[in-house]
């Protein structure tokens, strides 16, 4: 089965065909860096993260781009407040959005450009547009004149008559429509600016996407991604920029998660209804955290629930209890086995079809069960290819990852009254107390620990603790 992609310029699913055979372009809409990553934020990084994944799984040279918006209105008033600068600002914040991605253990994008460092390719696709009468300049400000897109609105489905119908009265009148949107923005005092051949200012935020993606992956490239509420007008006037100024299509596959809802309203800095990347991983595993997101397909809208984060929290312990469970049978099981073919096929099966994250994970858990039944029935044989299967499977999601269980037991041994130092002594106890036969004691020890949340289990290599 060929991968099919849902490709929102089309409103249907579309079989996957790259420009280039074996390589694909991808450029996401990143972050704008005025303040901390929320799990609305997270959301899209694990969508275009898993779908980074399976294109590389499936075979393809993947060049992913994926920006920062290091020049914008927010990113100044923050500067302003706190009376410093816009980089401190900016660079505070992709440091901080650098070390949530490394908690969420997100594959570094093959490029992470940032919009300051792109104003002469900014500015030069402002000049094609002004050149084909795209673009005018009013008192150093410079507008996109949108009634010379003859398609605008086709991303979006809107009409320009029915937009301008709808527009605000209070516009400004300098602009030839209402519609009409900043390419560049005259210097204001407390602003950063670069010259340009308007005079001194910064880029619109459409622009900066349209410079960046073009830069990298040239036009056209593959696919363009990034959150719903981005479809218009971010992307519709990133449409209108690159293709006005190249007379080229800009992306062929256009791929938009849904939104992620608090109590149904979807999460946002401006709603104030956000918990951000770091507080959730304070009390959750990035893993577990991965699986309540993948658990939805990407293109649903999610309301978002501790409950079922601890749910999926569970969910994740399953499979790695399991695949613990296997590495601790020994010799009957050949580790170095490839993953069972059907299992695989089945899998890609899933995921071609528009990544469907939730059918994989039913493929994952039909096997985690199967598995679990083996082992109680002491039947080794065939195992480990099985095992392998779920591995890659979890893999390929990004579910699979070293220390899973110590990440759990250092987040419960933050909030608990024992140390780990306490935990092994107690054990080392219980052991002497095993060797004399003393089993009241043995018992006693492993109850008192139990009801700590410290569960013992009895191992060939020797006790073992993990949390309960």
């Amino acid at each position: 089965m060929a991968l099919r992609i849902f490709n929102t310029l089309s409103d249907e699913k579309e079989i996957f065909s790259p420009l280039t055979p074996g390589k694909v372009r991808m450029y996401v809409c990143g972050v704008t860096v005025y303040d901390s990553a929320h799990l609305g934020h997270c959301r899209f990084l694990l969508t275009f993260d898993v779908i980074f994944r399976y294109l590389r799984f499936s075979g393809y040279d993947v060049t992913y781009a994926r920006n920062f918006t290091d020049v914008d209105d927010k990113i100044i008033k923050r500067a302003n407040d706190e009376g410093v600068s816009c980089a401190a600002i900016t660079d505070r914040y992709i440091t901080e959005f650098n070390r949530d991605g490394a908690a969420l253990e997100l594959l570094a994008p093959t490029v992470e450009p940032r919009a300051t460092q792109h104003i002469t390719e900014i500015i030069a696709i402002i000049r094609q547009l002004e050149a084909k009468g795209l673009a005018y300049s009013v008192d150093g400000d410079v507008y996109y004149a949108v009634g010379g897109f003859a398609s605008y609105g086709k991303l979006s489905g809107k009409k320009i008559d029915e937009l301008e119908a709808g527009a605000r009265v209070e516009v400004d009148e300098r602009k030839r429509s209402p519609l009409d949107f900043a390419l560049w923005k005259s210097s204001k005092p407390g602003e950063p600016t670069w010259e340009s051949p308007w005079g001194p200012g910064r880029p619109g935020w459409h622009i900066e996407c349209s410079a960046m993606s073009t830069k990298y992956l040239g036009q056209p490239f593959d696919i363009h991604g990034g959150g719903r509420d981005l479809i218009f007008p971010h992307h519709e006037n990133e449409i209108a920029q690159s293709e006005g100024a190249s007379g080229q299509p800009l992306a062929r596959y256009w791929i938009h998660n849904g939104f992620l809802n608090i109590n149904q309203e979807k999460m946002s800095k401006s709603l104030g209804n956000f918990f951000t990347i770091r507080e959730i991983l304070e009390s959750f595993d990035a893993t577990a955290l991965r699986h309540y997101f993948l658990s939805s397909h990407y293109r649903s809208p999610m309301d978002f629930s501790k409950d079922g984060l601890e749910e999926a929290s569970k969910a994740t312990d399953r499979i790695y209890e399991t695949l613990d469970r296997i590495s601790r049978v020994g010799g009957a099981v050949k580790s170095s086995a490839p993953p069972e073919p059907s299992m695989i096929d089945a899998f890609r099966q899933e995921m071609d079809d528009d990544f469907n994250t939730p059918r994989a994970l039913a493929l994952i858990f039909d096997e985690v069960r199967a598995l679990n039944r083996l082992l109680d029935e002491k039947k080794h044989n065939g195992l480990e290819p099985r095992a392998a299967g779920v591995r890659s499977m979890c893999d390929t999601l990004g579910l699979l990852h070293n220390g899973y269980f110590e990440r759990k037991k250092e987040r419960w041994l933050s909030k608990s009254m024992l140390t780990r130092e306490q935990i092994e002594k107690r054990i080392a106890e219980r052991e002497l107390a095993r060797q004399a036969k003393n089993w009241g004691e043995a018992d006693r020890i492993r109850n008192d620990l139990a009801a700590s949340g410290a569960i013992i289990e009895d191992t060939p290599g020797g006790a073992v603790w993990k949390v309960k």
